[in-house]
């Protein structure tokens, strides 16, 4: 059955796409993510969408907004090429995995532990601060990794709708010692063909309104390189902290939805 779309396509709709993907687009600069994690709960709370439907609106108008995310971190040399072609060649196939498993996997427990996962990251941030010299040195190992870590984040990418930022830029700061300037320019790189891999996934499945996903992505279009510019003046440590806040607003959001589908 195809999830329910809002039926009224009136100014308010067009009104609140734009603003969703205003503050998206500058989310994305800033911490390196697709936006995703604001435009998924956004779209359900406002605009009244199914949360599968959401989602699959939430990737297809990340792939714009992750575009010009990259353009903006490349013009200060701040994306590292081979990995993000490592890492975006696991994740999609991890996308398309993530969107086959979205109707059969239980969404209550998914959330709960992503919940857990972001607190362990929030926690780290306090204890880790990135040095914005620090470089990613690609051997065998840290090559495999980033393959994992890559078919992790597809996967969760569309099970979750997000682009897979909230989970590669910690783990590239955390893990493999990244900068952070670096590790968010990597990220939107590799977002880009896991975001169109789990579009075409999901368009197949008719979870994605077009519609909205162009007014959100043209006008995330229009912040993402001023949320990237901030994040080149901000101190590492309050990067951190700003960060670290953000987690916690996803984390909510995730906690949220987590109960009221239990009690569902």
């Amino acid at each position: 059955m195809t999830d329910a779309v809002p039926a009224r396509r009136g100014a308010r709709f067009v009104l609140t796409c734009i603003g969703i993907g205003l503050l998206a687009g500058l989310m994305s600069g800033l911490f390196g993510v697709g936006g995703g994690t604001v435009i998924v709960p956004l779209l359900v709370l406002l605009l009244g969408f199914d949360q599968r439907r959401a989602a699959g609106t939430s990737l297809a108008a990340i792939i714009p907004t992750a575009t010009v995310g990259v353009v903006s971190y490349a013009l200060s040399g701040s994306v590292a090429w081979i990995p993000a072609i490592i890492l975006a060649a696991t994740a999609v196939v991890g996308a398309q995995i993530g969107t086959w498993l979205l109707p059969r996997v239980s969404q209550t427990a998914l959330r709960w532990g992503f919940v857990v996962f972001l607190a362990a990251v929030i926690v780290s941030l306090f204890l880790v601060i990135p040095s914005r010299d620090a470089e990613l040195e690609l051997t065998w190992i840290t090559g495999a990794g980033l393959a994992l870590l890559g078919l992790i984040t597809g996967t969760l990418a569309g099970l979750l709708g997000v682009g897979g930022g909230i989970i590669v830029v910690p783990a590239l700061l955390l893990v493999f010692g990244t900068s952070d300037l670096v590790a968010k320019g990597t990220s939107l790189l590799m977002m880009i063909p896991t975001a169109i891999s789990g579009t075409i996934g999901n368009a197949r499945r008719r979870n994605v309104d077009v519609f909205g996903a162009v007014l959100v992505g043209v006008a995330a279009c229009t912040t993402t390189a001023l949320g990237a510019w901030l994040a080149t003046i901000v101190n590492p440590f309050v990067g951190n902290m700003l960060f670290a806040a953000f987690l916690v607003f996803i984390a909510v959001q995730m906690a949220l939805r987590a109960l009221r589908g239990r009690k569902r």
